[in-house]
């Protein structure tokens, strides 16, 4: 499923004559691009799709969203459990790419 996630703008740049921004999602932090909220600030939050900032979204409600998608297990359903995901790229936990590593060579 593809949700549209609420998230907090934490950095802006501009990359090749396009807006970006770091965008944190309840501790996953993404880059996003900014071409369609051009006007969006640091600190502010917005509504994020594939990528792309859709429209700016007070604090309380980007909260109460954020909230309700982590009760509801659809922020790890849309971005992973970002701690698994950053162990098995350490190498730490078994992640997927480990796993198969490991499944290969028992073959």
């Amino acid at each position: 499923m593809c949700l549209a996630v609420p998230g907090k703008v934490v950095d802006i740049e501009e990359r090749d004559g396009t807006r970006m921004a770091t965008v944190d999602f309840g501790g996953v932090v993404k880059e996003v691009c900014l071409e369609y909220v051009p006007d969006l600030a640091v600190g502010e939050y917005a509504i994020v799709h594939v990528g792309f900032a859709l429209q700016r979204l007070d604090e309380e409600s980007a909260r109460q969203t954020l909230a309700l998608f982590e009760e509801l297990g659809l922020l790890q359903e849309e971005f992973g459990d970002p701690w698994e995901a950053a162990a098995a790229e350490a190498g730490t936990v078994p992640g997927p790419a480990v796993k198969d590593e490991a499944q290969e060579a028992q073959r």
